[in-house]
């Protein structure tokens, strides 16, 4: 009857939760919020929830997206209220709306990235970025279920921005997804002086449309609760 838009962030010691660990205190904090879920048909039902792009573990992250759906019409704000009250500390909801029709992971097209780079500073950053955007191609490998597999970083980078200790970063989601650790991985290829001392930070800022020239992020927008398509053929 309903499918709601949840915008969740990742904070602190929480980003180290897995997708699998999320997703388990997520449906128990549902069936403590006696939010309404639709379910599956079949042996094994399991509530509708839909989790496109999630971040990696270890990245903590202000804008994870997910969709539920529910067996009856319910207030997004109050649904906010309580899935954030019964949520460890660290996973909390920002946002809940009613959500448009179409696929989610349509909207995702990009993020920004904030990534703290303890001891390395400005001038070395800039050298190692500047070496990795003169580049056409820069290859990495990353151990994925299948096995090592190669792939270029630069082609996803739309934007490479430096400071003291801190990298931000615009990606594309393209096919395979490359991630703010494969990025860095290639700034060692690139340049030699790029060598972080500690493990680095990642921060997910935002997530949503990507505009590719201008390297602006529109968040998943969200649908008039008066006009919005009812997916009801997925319930």
């Amino acid at each position: 009857m309903q499918w709601l838009r949840v915008k969740y962030a990742k904070r602190g010691r929480a980003r180290f939760t897995s997708h699998r660990d999320f997703g388990r205190a997520f449906e128990r904090a549902l069936r403590r919020a006696g939010v309404p879920m639709a379910y599956s048909s079949g042996f094994s039902p399991h509530p509708r929830i839909s989790y496109p792009n999630a971040s990696p573990t270890g990245a903590a992250s202000e804008a994870e997206y997910l969709e539920i759906g529910l067996a009856a019409a319910c207030d997004p704000d109050k649904v906010r209220a309580s899935l954030d009250a019964a949520l460890p500390p660290g996973l909390d909801v920002v946002e809940v709306a009613v959500a448009r029709s179409g696929a989610l992971a349509e909207e995702l097209t990009g993020s920004r990235w904030q990534v703290a780079l303890a001891g390395l500073a400005k001038a070395t950053l800039q050298d190692a970025r500047d070496a990795f955007l003169a580049q056409d191609e820069v290859l990495v490998q990353r151990m994925t279920k299948n096995g090592v597999r190669e792939f270029d970083a630069r082609a996803a980078v739309i934007r490479l921005e430096v400071a003291d200790g801190w990298l931000t970063m615009i990606l594309a989601h393209e096919t395979p997804l490359v991630r703010p650790d494969d990025v860095l991985a290639a700034l060692r290829t690139a340049s030699t002086e790029f060598a972080p001392m500690e493990a680095p930070i990642l921060t997910r800022l935002a997530q949503g449309r990507l505009d590719r020239e201008s390297g602006a992020i529109s968040e998943p927008g969200h649908a008039d609760p008066r006009g919005a398509a009812r997916r009801t053929d997925q319930l």
